[in-house]
């Protein structure tokens, strides 16, 4: 059993940046695929990025080149740097953890363990 907890959510302004934390309870980098992963109000829960125990990460299209997965030197770290924010980007934000790597399908997300979520709140 894994344990996440998020922290680092809040409301920023437009072209601002915010950074997320994602605490496990395990060491999750030599064993789990992470990932971030978002829902807004009326809309389906999406796959923000991932990153596997090998340290490859990958991208949603539409955060390419402002948001950036890594783990931190506390192997039990995620973090997700997310630089010049847009109103779009305001959402829950969830982290993951799966020995497979966490994906969305039809609707539906799919990952072993889950945080409870923090809030980002942009403004334009």
């Amino acid at each position: 059993q894994v344990h996440l907890m998020e922290s680092g959510g809040g409301s920023v302004q437009a072209g601002g940046s915010l950074r997320l934390s994602c605490e496990a309870s395990a060491n999750t980098a030599t064993q789990y695929n992470m990932a971030w992963f978002r829902q807004a109000p009326g809309k389906e829960r999406e796959r923000v990025g991932f990153i596997t125990v090998a340290g490859d990460t990958g991208y949603a299209d539409s955060v390419k080149g402002r948001f950036t997965l890594s783990r931190g030197s506390i192997k039990n770290s995620l973090y997700l740097q997310m630089n010049s924010l847009k109103p779009d980007d305001t959402a829950m934000y969830y982290c993951a953890a799966d020995l497979r790597i966490p994906i969305c399908s039809r609707g539906n997300c799919f990952a072993a363990y889950w945080g409870q979520g923090t809030q980002v709140t942009v403004s334009s």
